[in-house]
């Protein structure tokens, strides 16, 4: 009996992991990014979606998810009814992985600037460590910031008559 009952999970376990597999093919994953020869309606509302989560893409800038945007309806309207990308003409397919590959390299410069990262700091005058979590845009935007700070403050302005360091 037990031997019965092993022959038909080890028989209907390949026709799970083959559906689990093709339902998920379908899916949009930022990792992976766009891919028009899957079902592109259903990436595109998981794009829509994901720019409006305010996590995923959160320091996309409002001209490139207006671009993206864009984009998503430029290959919807090159798509039209075709089920496959194969069945398109050769012009209007380069067109579509043209703006494939534009929505991918916004998308994963967004997302990469989106990703936080956390750090534990002391504050000045504190033996007490606090997690600080910012984006890599904000961290990097911080890091700007200061370096500016410092190449003002390290001006030296030379007023006529006065003697200047290093002159």
């Amino acid at each position: 009996m037990n031997k019965l009952v092993l022959l038909i999970a080890l028989v209907l376990s390949p026709t799970f992991a083959v559906a689990k597999i093709a339902s998920q093919g379908s899916a949009f994953s930022p990792e992976k990014g766009l891919d028009v020869s899957q079902a592109f309606e259903a990436q595109r509302n998981a794009i829509i979606k994901a720019l409006g989560d305010g996590k995923t893409y959160s320091e996309i800038s409002p001209d490139d998810r207006q671009r993206v945007t864009t984009s998503l309806d430029r290959i919807a309207g090159l798509l039209g009814g075709v089920q496959n990308v194969d069945q398109l003409a050769v012009d209007t397919r380069v067109e579509v992985f043209n703006e494939q590959e534009l929505v991918n390299t916004l998308l994963t410069e967004a997302r990469e600037d989106s990703r936080q990262v956390c750090t534990r700091e002391k504050k000045v005058g504190s033996h007490r460590t606090t997690t600080m979590c910012k984006t890599v845009a904000e961290r990097r935007r911080d890091m700007e910031q200061s370096q500016g700070a410092l190449r003002t403050n390290m001006r030296v302005v030379c007023v006529p008559g006065v003697s200047c360091p290093g002159t």
